[in-house]
């Protein structure tokens, strides 16, 4: 199985990992878990570290086995971009055949598997479903090296392995490949990468490569060609659309553009394996161990280096400086640019936060680690413990808890987990493990000890009954001997010369043993002789284990893979197998407890299963199982100690005397300070006292003075309001005999005036039926004139509508446009002669009034008529103005059924959609059900083809390309048409509405002078009034005077008197008339046009 490369989809957060050909993957992580509760410890270092979960049923049924995963420790090496952020707390890695989910922050995990395939999978889905499987379509592919994502995600390019090194570009959601192309010969390619502005701009890299490729006309052709047959370039980054840095093998970063000559920058570096670009510059490894931050010099397109990165030291090595000597393979940034990740070589991953490296003073700082350490070489021992949950694994890293300078072959935990014994290559050592420390308690002069249980010679492995008083080995000479533990001796053998055994185990009675060999086959041994023998097909049988109950059976095979086998064994082939590692299970182990099983490869993982039966719970145990908590210590290392805990109480103590001391000063101090200030707020409080004595004695004096002269003020003012009473009742007394004589006076002057009253009636009434005759006779010449117009005028009009009837099949525009004008000019004859009755009517009436009013009264009426005929035009435009509005409702009413309808549509859409998702479901149910039958080809290869047969339509393949299109055509066509409407209607809003506050804004002015006018007319009107009372009051006076006069003096006087009366009756009628015309119009001022904020002064009588 190979895995050469993992990229991460930043726009939609899908990740692509590439494995190899030949497995099927299952992994699944977590680690182990006694008690329910979670359990780290430092002695479990392996590379990977997963959990499997094991659900066995009963004795007389097959074992069934579900894997869920839970976590995992390590990194797998040798991958392509190996590390990815997925957000700014997720990161995505590969480990042993899956990617992994990792939260830095909640330290949880998720896990992908998959087949030898390139897939898109959605992050978004909890369980990261699967979206897409791509293939090299007619090309044959052994292995892509390298993937990468274009900037919005709709296309992925893939760079295959060689001979041929083809880079494919697809379009990855309808899994159409739209062009390859060859871009080496004979150098292998490091990296592809799109343009982060452009998707038709792709950049390829390696050794002696560096081409850019533009995608035009379904074709991928080069752009431009630069001169690099002497550079290995391992790794590059896009810095603009126009800019490229790319690192070499030999330490050089050299800038690549499309409008310059590539040129070199002028650090030189041991070796860039990795580059990554931020919006501030770029950061890439610099040799081993060391990553450099570099900033761009705004002025001059280069770049200045500002920091340097190491990898830190490991606390518990021989040799330190080992860790620094790792080589940088991937360099990642988080999407807020605020933190920066690193992978090595060894398979450790580092992180350091970018504005915490820029604030520190010095040039270089150190990553801190991402996730625990863990092996970089194979794990070559496993064993666990019954009175501590701990799992205890060695690796050919030379590293435990700590690094050894040897190589360290098998390794097993004592029952009480409190020592250790471990095989190493010149020695065998028993080490006790202390609370901080693995310390060497003694040691065996046995070499390259495989099994640390026994030093026999060629012995694979070994097994002990549940009771200790027996125990198996096996060994590569094809025996398998059983030995009394208590005597020493061999009790029992069987020896088969073609098999050379690797793994063997005993029941839980002592009496039947199960070993696996070379030989392909899982043998039942008893009583020396082979009872059952079950062939594994073409795969051998690594190790063996059965639990301590005797109801379950594993077996550990060259593949990496698990079996559960049925126990009594089967005559016929019947396991469930589950991929487990990339390589060869070396052991197997099933706690004492029997509740997990744990298993190591060759691939440097540890998987821990947890067995379960058929209802999920746990197999039942005998007893609880309690772990104990006693730890080891030395006794110098516990002297030290509580030498220490003495220093400290010591401390503490004179700590807490100081503190007392410090307390008691401050006490003194403030006690000092509330003394003062209490005395200064006394002295305060004295002062204000004596102020406020002061101030009272002053309001009392005070108080006493404004009395005094507040009664004297009242005083005054009684003596001056008896005076005034006085006065003022004897100017009343003379004012009421005025009143009297008054009286007398008005009651002589009505009977007088009731008396020319009397006699001007008669006169009165006769003029009246002059004019009432005067009248009908004018009314009835008008109404024979209007009666001669009228039938003349209708004879006309059926003139004008045969005529209009005779050519309306001729012509029928030329027509309707003449009957149209000689309507108007009908029409308007008819207005000419209403008008003209009406100013006859009143001329008529103008002459009846008197001669001597009708030059003051006709220019007054002018200005009367004036006015309304300014009314009538503003209505007019009022009436304009209502119209445009009735047309913009119109308007608007037409666009929300237009909107109304589109929203149908939509809504049709929507059902069409949610039809679309319902058939997606059932096709998901039918899929999985097609998924129970992926063990039998027939019925798989039968399943999918009625599924296509339901599902798969001709039409769907040809059409759907074009269908799509055109919606999305149609779509953009009628939002773009929407668009445009609705902003001529805005644009037509706003004119209308600037042209209605336009002539607002006229009406209003209209109005001011309206009511300016109005109130003159008053004004004069009040004049008017005055001058009659006057000319009354001098009339009444002379009247009174008694002159003797003549008789031609008394008849001169009698017809004066009688004109004056006659003149004041008509200016109160004129003045009435007028009177009622001013209410008329202010009414209809007050009904069609705007008011003003001016008010009229009231009419007074």
């Amino acid at each position: 199985m190979r895995m050469e490369s993992v990229i991460h989809n930043k726009a939609e957060r899908r990740p692509i990992y590439l494995q190899g050909n030949t497995d099927n993957l299952f992994f699944r992580v977590a680690h182990k878990n006694y008690n329910s509760t979670v359990f780290q410890y430092r002695l479990v270092l392996g590379a990977v570290l997963w959990a499997w979960f094991v659900v066995l049923k009963d004795a007389d049924a097959m074992a069934t086995v579900v894997a869920q995963s839970h976590y995992i420790f390590g990194l797998r090496t040798g991958v392509r971009n190996n590390l990815l952020y997925f957000d700014e707390q997720t990161v995505i890695f590969p480990c042993g055949n899956n990617c992994v989910r990792y939260n830095i922050n909640q330290k949880w995990q998720k896990f992908i598997p998959e087949k030898a395939t390139i897939t898109v999978y959605d992050l978004q889905h909890e369980q990261s479903r699967k979206r897409k499987v791509l293939t090299g379509g007619d090309i044959s592919v052994d292995e892509f090296v390298c993937m990468a994502f274009s900037p919005d995600s709709k296309y992925l390019i893939g760079q295959a392995g060689g001979p041929d090194w083809t880079l494919f570009l697809w379009m990855w959601e309808k899994k159409k490949v739209m062009a390859t192309v060859k871009t080496s010969t004979d150098g292998p390619i490091h990296q592809v990468s799109f343009n982060p502005e452009d998707n038709t701009q792709i950049c390829v890299s390696g050794n002696g490569v560096f081409k850019i490729f533009r995608y035009a006309g379904e074709t991928l052709k080069q752009s431009n060609i630069f001169k690099t047959d002497t550079h290995n370039f391992l790794c590059h980054t896009w810095m603009s659309t126009e800019q490229v840095i790319a690192g070499t093998d030999a330490g050089q970063l050299m800038i690549q553009s499309e409008k310059q000559d590539s040129k070199e920058t002028s650090s030189t570096l041991p070796r860039v394996t990795a580059i990554v670009g931020y919006s501030n510059g770029f950061a890439c490894s610099a040799g081993p161990g060391t990553v450099c931050l570099f900033e761009k010099i705004e002025e001059e397109d280069q770049y200045k280096k500002t920091k340097e990165i190491k990898i830190p030291p490991e606390l518990f090595s021989n040799d330190p400086s080992s860790a620094e000597q790792q080589e940088i393979s991937t360099l990642c940034i988080s999407p807020s640019e605020e933190t920066l990740a690193a992978s090595t070589d060894r398979g450790q991953l580092y992180d350091i936060n970018l504005s915490l490296a820029e604030y520190n003073k010095g040039a270089c700082v150190q990553f801190k680690r991402l996730s625990h350490s863990s092996h970089s070489s194979v794990i070559t021992g496993l064993s666990t413990c019954i009175r501590k949950p701990l799992i205890a694994t060695c690796s050919m890293d030379r590293s435990m808890y700590k690094e050894f300078q040897e190589e360290a072959y098998s390794v097993a935990l004592h029952p009480t987990g409190l020592y250790i014994l471990v095989g190493f290559s010149d020695k065998l050592r028993l080490m006790t493990l202390l609370i901080d420390d693995i310390r060497i308690f003694k040691e065996f002069n046995v070499r390259g000890c495989r099994e640390v249980r026994l030093t026999i010679a060629q012995v694979r492995a070994i097994a002990f009954s549940a009771d200790d008083s027996r125990l198996v080995s096996c060994g590569m000479d094809g025996a398998v001997y059983e030995w009394n533990t208590l005597t020493g001796k061999r009790e029992s053998e069987s020896v088969l010369k073609t098999c050379s055994y690797t793994g063997v185990t005993i029941s839980s009675d002592s009496k039947t043993f199960f070993a696996v060999g070379t030989d392909c086959s899982l043998k039942e041994i008893q009583d020396c002789q082979i009872l059952k023998e079950v062939r594994t097909g073409d795969v051998v049988c690594t190790t063996v284990a059965m639990s301590r109950s005797g109801r379950a059976l594993f077996v550990g095979t060259s593949t990496g893979t698990v079996r559960a086998i049925k126990y009594p064994l089967p005559i016929q082939n019947d396991w469930i197998e589950y991929q487990a590692h990339a390589g060869p299970v070396t052991k197997m182990v099933i706690t004492f407890d029997d509740q997990f099983l744990i298993t190591v490869s060759e691939d440097s993982s540890l998987f821990i299963w947890k067995i379960i039966d058929k209802e999920g719970q746990g197999l039942k145990r005998e007893k609880e199982l309690r772990y104990a908590e006693e730890i080891l210590i030395t006794k110098s290392d516990l002297e030290e100690k509580n030498k220490l805990m003495l220093d400290l109480n010591a401390r503490v103590m004179e700590l807490q005397k100081e503190n007392k001391y410090q307390l008691s000063l401050r006490d003194i101090e403030y006690k000092e300070k509330i003394n003062e200030l209490t005395e200064k707020c006394t002295q305060q409080i004295n002062s204000l006292n004596a102020e406020k004595e002061v101030l009272k004695a002053e309001k009392e004096k005070q108080q006493a003075v404004h009395v005094k002269a507040l009664s004297e003020v009242l005083e005054k003012h009684d003596k001056e309001q008896q005076d005034m009473e006085s006065t003022n009742n004897q100017k009343l007394m003379l004012e009421y005999e005025k009143y009297q004589e008054l009286q007398l006076k008005l009651h002589k002057v009505q009977q007088e005036y009731e008396q020319q009253l009397h006699s001007n009636q008669e006169e009165s009434q006769q003029k009246v039926r002059e004019f009432e005759e005067y009248i009908k006779q004018e009314e009835e010449d008008a109404d024979m004139e209007i009666h001669e117009i009228r039938m003349k005028y209708e004879q006309n009009l059926k003139e004008e509508k045969k005529a209009n009837t005779r050519l309306k099949v001729e012509l029928d525009t030329t027509t309707k446009q003449k009957l149209q004008s000689v309507i108007k000019a009908l029409e308007n004859d008819i207005t000419g002669l209403k008008i003209a009755i009406q100013k006859r009517d009143g001329i008529i009436q103008d002459k009846f009034r008197a001669e001597y009013m009708e030059e003051q009264i006709e220019p007054k009426e002018k200005e009367i008529q004036e006015l309304k005929e300014q009314m009538l035009e503003m209505e007019g435009e009022l009436k304009e103005f209502h119209k445009t509005n009735t047309q913009l409702e119109l308007k608007t009413a037409e666009l929300t059924l237009k909107l109304k309808t589109k929203d149908k549509e939509m809504h049709k859409e929507m059902r069409k959609v949610q039809d679309i998702g319902v058939l997606v479901q059932r096709f998901k149910a039918d899929l999985h059900t097609c998924v129970e039958c992926i063990q039998d080809p027939k019925r798989l290869k039968e399943n999918i083809r009625e599924l296509y047969k339901c599902y798969v339509q001709p039409s769907d393949v040809v059409e759907k390309v074009v269908v799509d299109t055109d919606i999305q055509r149609e779509n953009h066509r009628q939002r773009e048409h929407y668009e445009k409407i609705i902003t001529t209607l805005k644009n037509q809003l706003t004119r209308d509405t600037n042209v209605f506050q336009a002539n607002n804004t006229k009406l209003m002015k209209d109005n001011v002078i309206l009511m300016k006018e109005i109130n003159d007319l008053r004004q004069e009107l009040r004049t008017v009034r005055m001058q009659l009372h006057n000319y009354e009051s001098q009339s009444s006076f002379n009247k009174n005077i008694k002159s003797s006069a003549n008789t031609r003096g008394a008849a001169s006087a009698g017809r004066n008197g009688l004109m004056s009366q006659q003149s004041l009756e008509e200016a109160e009628k004129i003045i009435q008339f007028q009177r009622l015309e001013i209410q008329r119009l202010k009414q209809e001022m007050n009904g069609h046009t705007p008011s003003s904020r001016t008010k009229l002064p009231p009419l007074t009588n």
